[in-house]
């Protein structure tokens, strides 16, 4: 056991040196946990920029489950799908200002979705709400 109080207590120095590095590894983690987000994001961007390779038949089967869940569960909406505002051409300004044509502005897997409903859906009375939040 020691016995000088120089040897039991360790400076103020110490202790911000321990705190620093505990102060640098939080950062290094979050720093590498912002990066793995960015990295999925762009995945997902990537993904859904592309064409699903999914057939309107397969399409339909799936909505179908989801509208018999839907109606099983009283529900009168559902949401089909969700989306980063980045696939639309102009990052979702038509579509919030609800501006004609915004339909237009859609790419990839969203602009499949809603020519899907155009094509199929809508003749047969099925409605299509499209909002920004």
């Amino acid at each position: 056991m020691a016995s000088r109080p120089d040897e039991l207590l360790p400076s103020a120095g110490d202790y911000m040196k321990k705190l620093a590095l505990k102060e640098a590894e939080e950062a290094s983690k979050q720093a590498r946990q912002h990066a793995e987000a960015e990295a999925e994001k762009k995945a997902l961007l990537e993904r859904l920029s592309k064409h699903s390779g999914v057939s309107d038949e397969e399409a339909i089967q799936r909505a179908m489950k989801v509208i018999e869940r839907a109606v099983a569960n009283g529900k009168t909406e559902v949401q089909v799908h969700r989306f980063p505002n980045q696939l639309c051409t102009d990052k979702g300004r038509a579509i919030n200002q609800q501006e004609s044509g915004w339909e237009n502005t859609l790419t990839g897997v969203p602009k499949e979705i809603y020519q899907l409903w155009a094509k199929y859906f809508r003749p047969r009375g099925y409605k299509l709400k499209v909002e920004i939040r």
